[in-house]
C-alpha cells in the first residue's frame, strides 16, 4: 500500500516510516522538515510540507490508501497554549474527504478524550500541570477524528521511552483496563503499521503500554 506518514521527520513518526519501509510499503513521508530524514529507501518519498497547509495536505495526499497522523511538539510548547493537533486535523479530515481517502490511523495519547478519566488521583495534578494544554488539545483532536466519518483507529500510548520493538505491549481496549504506563515509541510504530492492513480496530481508541 502507499502510506501517507504526517510528521514523519523524528519520533514515532520516524520509527513509522522505518518500520512501514521493512514491511514492504511505499511512503511518503510528510513533514516540514522531510529533507533532513536520513533514510534512504527505493519506496520512500519525502515530501515537504506544512500539516496546517491545506494544498500541502492535499498534494500529500495523491495516490494514498493510507494516512497515519504522528504529529508532536516540543516540550517547551507544552507551557503554552497548543492547537497544532486539532488545527492540523481539521486540515487532514477536509483534505482526506475531498481527496477521498478513508483510511486514518492517529496517535494521541493517554490522558487524552475519554481515557482522561482513568488517570489516577494523584497523576491527574502533575499531569494537568505538564501536558494538560496539550492533552486538551488532543482530546479535541480525536472529536474531529471520531466525527469524521472516516475509518479511524485512534493509539493512545502511555509514557513513550526509546527503547527498542519487542512486540509485547499491551493493547487495551477497554476502558476498565485503561491504564498509564511506558512504552517504546518503536512499539507504537509496530502497531501503527499493523493497522495499515488490520482494520480490526477500526473506531476504536485503545491505550498502548508495556
Amino acid at each position: 500500500m502507499r502510506i501517507l506518514i504526517i510528521g514523519a521527520s523524528k519520533g514515532i513518526g520516524l520509527e513509522t516510516t522505518r518500520q512501514a519501509l521493512e514491511a514492504g510499503h511505499r511512503v511518503r513521508a510528510f513533514a516540514r522538515s522531510a529533507n533532513g530524514i536520513t533514510l534512504a529507501h527505493p519506496n520512500l518519498e519525502k515530501m515537504r510540507g506544512d500539516a496546517l497547509n491545506p494544498k500541502d495536505v492535499e498534494a500529500a495526499l495523491a495516490g494514498v490508501d493510507v494516512v497515519i497522523q504522528a504529529l508532536g511538539v516540543g516540550f517547551g510548547d507544552l507551557f503554552r497554549p497548543v492547537t497544532l493537533f486539532s488545527e492540523a486535523t481539521r486540515v487532514l479530515v477536509a483534505a482526506m474527504k475531498a481527496k477521498r481517502v478513508n483510511r486514518l490511523i492517529c496517535v494521541t495519547g493517554f490522558g487524552a478524550g475519554d481515557s482522561r478519566d482513568r488517570i489516577g488521583m494523584l497523576q491527574i495534578m502533575p499531569f494537568e500541570l505538564v501536558f494538560g494544554r496539550a492533552y486538551g488539545d488532543k482530546s479535541v483532536q480525536e472529536r474531529l477524528i471520531k466525527e469524521s466519518g472516516l475509518n479511524w483507529t485512534i493509539a493512545r500510548p502511555g509514557v513513550l521511552t526509546n527503547g527498542a520493538r519487542t512486540g509485547r505491549y499491551k493493547v487495551l481496549t477497554q476502558p476498565s483496563q485503561w491504564r498509564n504506563g511506558i512504552i517504546a515509541r518503536a512499539d507504537v510504530a509496530d502497531f501503527l503499521v499493523r493497522q495499515i492492513e488490520d482494520r480490526t480496530l477500526v473506531g476504536q481508541a485503545p491505550v498502548l503500554v508495556n
